[in-house]
C-alpha cells in the first residue's frame, strides 16, 4: 500500500485522530454497508434502528475525546472530510434529542446516543485497542448486521476481516 505524506498528516476534529476520525470513518463506512446490499437482508426486512459499542481504549476515553460524537457524525453520513467543524455539535445534540439519524440519501434510522451508544469497558475486542463494534436492527429489535471496525492510527480504519487478512498475510 503506498502512503504519502498527505496520508499521514491530516486535519480533522478531536484531539486524537485515532479517536476521530477513525470512529467517524468506520461509522460511515458501516452506514454505506447497510444501504448496499452485499449481506444477506432478509427479503422484505427494512433497518429501523442503529447502534454501536465503543471498546478499549475508545471506550474509556470516549467522551473526552469526541469518539461519540464522531459515531453519531459518521452516521449521519459525515466523513473526516466532509465535516463542518463549526456544525458538529449542534448535528450531534439534534440527533440526540431527536433520537434519530437522517442522513443523506439514506432512509432515516432510530438512533439514541443514550442506549444505543456504548462504551463498553469490560468486553475488549482482540483485534486492537481501539475497537469499535456497529449493529442494524429491523423494528422488532432483531439484529440484522453487525461488523466490528479497529481504529489503527493516524484516521486510518480496517474492518475485522481486512485486519484478519493483513495479519494472514504477516
Amino acid at each position: 500500500m503506498f502512503l504519502s505524506v498527505f496520508d499521514l498528516f491530516k486535519i480533522g476534529i478531536g484531539p486524537s485522530s485515532s479517536h476521530t476520525m477513525g470512529p467517524m470513518t468506520a461509522a460511515a463506512r458501516f452506514l454505506d454497508e447497510v444501504a448496499g446490499n452485499d449481506w444477506p437482508r432478509p427479503a422484505g426486512v427494512k433497518v429501523d434502528r442503529l447502534g454501536a459499542s465503543l471498546h478499549g481504549s475508545l471506550a474509556y476515553t470516549g467522551i473526552g475525546h469526541g469518539s461519540d460524537r464522531a459515531v453519531m457524525l459518521g452516521l449521519a453520513g459525515l466523513t473526516p472530510q466532509t465535516v463542518d467543524p463549526d456544525q458538529a455539535d449542534g448535528i450531534a445534540s439534534r440527533i440526540a434529542a431527536e433520537k434519530r439519524i437522517s442522513p443523506p440519501g439514506h432512509p432515516t434510522y432510530r438512533f439514541d446516543p443514550a442506549s444505543d451508544l456504548v462504551l463498553d469497558r469490560k468486553t475488549p475486542l482482540t483485534g486492537h485497542a481501539n475497537g469499535m463494534a456497529f449493529y442494524a436492527y429491523d423494528s422488532g429489535g432483531r439484529l440484522l448486521l453487525k461488523r466490528i471496525y479497529y481504529s489503527i492510527g493516524g484516521g486510518f480504519v480496517v474492518s475485522e476481516e481486512e485486519l484478519q487478512r493483513m495479519k494472514a498475510k504477516g
